[in-house]
């Protein structure tokens, strides 16, 4: 069975998000697709993301003000953007305590939250 180039195409990107200690940036993508497919160009791997997040595949994450993309289905967690190498984790546990519908003071009430921590990476605090 032949695949076609944008299936391929398509296969590693998703399984480079999938794959990834947390969402990545668009340029993270490129150059961890091209370890597979060394032609990809960046403007594939954007119509790429949008049919992905399209499908429900994967979503965007804004951290900073940069988009970034991780696979969907992960459930609730939260990210920890490492200050000196700038990479991004997936943490796997909630550090707030606040379910839905709870009432915050002032009378918001909560429907989600997102939470990113900063700091050094184990790598990074090591090497300091």
């Amino acid at each position: 069975m032949t695949v076609s180039r944008s299936t391929r195409q398509r296969d590693v990107i998703t399984r480079v998000l999938h794959d990834a200690e947390g969402p990545l940036g668009v340029g993270d993508v490129l150059e961890r697709a091209r370890t597979d497919l060394p032609a990809l160009g960046v403007a594939t791997v954007y119509r790429t993301l949008k049919l992905l997040t399209d499908q429900g595949r994967i979503h965007p994450v804004t951290l900073d003000g940069e988009t970034r993309y991780e696979a969907s289905g992960k459930g609730h967690h939260h990210h920890f953007a490492c200050t000196r190498c700038q990479r991004v984790f997936t943490l796997h546990t909630c550090p707030v305590a606040l379910p839905s519908g709870t009432v915050y003071p002032g009378g918001f009430i909560v429907e989600a939250h997102e939470v990113t921590l900063y700091g050094q990476c184990p790598q990074c605090a090591q090497a300091s």
